[in-house]
């Protein structure tokens, strides 16, 4: 083992270092009847959709409790932050179950699906989830050990378009687009761009939560 020498930035000059994105909760209504319909699409699989505190969330916006059978949303949202929280959710319903092989795979590619899952949903009515999902995904991304961060997100853009095609074509809703977001970029950290496939577009335990310094939600 070879010894370094740091400083700590207080002591160095220069431009300021580029600060990580951070997600933005989206403001503002939601698409008319997109709650009701994925909630519809929620119960049918057996689980119970509740609006709760961020407090019984633990700071988190959304929690899909398979054991329990019960997707959480956090209440002290607008309405278009709910209903794209609830999307995340439903991508966890039908993606991630404890019955599924692919349940064992890591928690960032779980996070990358179904906040994707997400923007291709919000896309397809007009509900641009960008300003969340773009540094959600990035940071989630960049967290699957050994994989670049623009290989975990073209690995999931095949499974993620079979789902989020599946929850469109089974809601009621009036749709605008087919999902596919227009030229999404993430940029997670300096110098990295995940560019996101042509049809990508929150315990399974998931919480939507974006990691300071670790993989948490």
């Amino acid at each position: 083992m070879k010894p370094a020498y740091v400083w700590d930035v207080s002591l160095t000059s220069g431009a300021e270092l580029p600060s990580r994105p951070a997600p933005r909760l989206l403001d503002g209504a939601a698409p008319h009847g997109l709650w009701e319909g994925l909630t519809g699409l929620v119960e049918e699989r057996g689980f119970t959709v509740q609006l709760s505190s961020v407090g019984q969330l633990d700071g988190a916006n959304g929690l899909t409790d398979h054991l329990t059978r019960t997707v959480s949303v956090r209440e002290d949202m607008d309405a278009a932050a709910r209903v794209k929280t609830l999307a995340h959710e439903l991508g966890h319903v039908m993606m991630h179950s404890r019955d599924d092989p692919d349940v064992a795979q890591h928690r960032g590619i779980k996070e990358v699906e179904a906040e994707s899952v997400a923007l291709m949903v919000g896309a397809a009515h007009g509900l641009d989830t960008s300003d969340y999902t773009v540094p959600y995904v990035a940071t989630w991304a960049t967290r699957v050990p050994d994989t670049p961060a623009v290989d975990v997100v073209k690995a999931t853009g095949e499974r993620v378009r079979r789902t989020a095609v599946a929850i469109l074509d089974a809601l009621p809703t009036e749709q605008v687009g087919n999902g596919d977001p227009p030229g999404l970029a993430l940029e997670p950290t300096a110098g990295v761009t995940v560019s996101a496939p042509a049809a990508l577009p929150e315990r399974h335990d998931a919480q939507q939560r974006i990691p300071a310094t670790g993989p948490v939600l």
